[in-house]
């Protein structure tokens, strides 16, 4: 797993979305076409809103999420809402580009299913995605892996429906799905997320972000989440 530190928020997001960009090129002019699933947060929406200034072949790009809360569209809490103001508003994509995770079906289980099978057509059977974005909460939770939730033990699906967590159901892709990206892209940043940082760093399989496959994995943090690993 690699490491790069960058000294601010800013420049961590600057510096995730160059990573996103030359993936998409490469992946592109090999195959035509580079899937990429987002999470949320305040540092990835600087992320996108830098993405949506890169040099992209945006015809081939097709933009995923890693998970979403269970809320009316538009609503501030759904990552979509803030994806659509961010990224979307700035780029060309056309609708069959887009894959926002189905969480207005009302039947979670039921859009989890659905969900799935829409990556199969789009990634293959099994699904590989070729650039998974995850952030790192301070419990350790990843996408909407949470400790405790049973959708941690989800082995026979790449989408699931999560219990309720910060007062919301979520769809979620599962720790198989991520485990095959051709690529995992860690963005963390703030003091507050140093503890778990250094976890992950470890392969720490108590917490569920140190479960995720680390081969292909790359963290870009700030200065401040990086602060154990740097400090003697």
């Amino acid at each position: 797993m690699r490491l790069d530190v960058y000294p601010d928020p800013p420049a961590a997001a600057l510096g995730a979305a160059a990573r996103i960009a030359e993936a998409a090129r490469d992946a592109i002019a090999k195959r035509g076409l580079f899937t990429f699933a987002a999470s949320g947060g305040r540092t990835p929406w600087l992320m996108l809103e830098a993405l949506a200034s890169e040099d992209v072949p945006w015809g081939g790009f097709h933009l995923l999420q890693v998970d979403e809360r269970d809320a009316p569209d538009g609503d501030p809490d759904r990552n979509w809402t803030h994806i659509a103001a961010r990224f979307l508003s700035h780029v060309p994509l056309c609708a069959s580009q887009l894959h926002p995770m189905p969480v207005m079906d009302g039947d979670l289980s039921a859009a989890a299913a659905r969900c799935g099978r829409a990556l199969a057509d789009l990634c293959g059977e099994p699904p590989v995605i070729d650039l998974v974005h995850l952030g790192l909460g301070a419990d350790g939770h990843t996408a909407s892996l949470v400790p405790g939730d049973a959708v941690l033990e989800v082995r026979d699906a790449n989408v699931a429906a999560c219990g309720p967590y910060q007062g919301r159901r979520r769809l979620t892709l599962t720790f198989p799905a991520l485990d095959r990206a051709r690529e995992i892209l860690w963005l963390v940043t703030g003091a507050e997320k140093a503890p778990m940082l250094g976890r992950l760093l470890a392969g720490d399989p108590s917490i569920p972000a140190g479960r995720v496959r680390a081969e292909r994995a790359r963290i870009i943090a700030d200065r401040a989440a990086s602060q154990l690993r740097l400090d003697p």
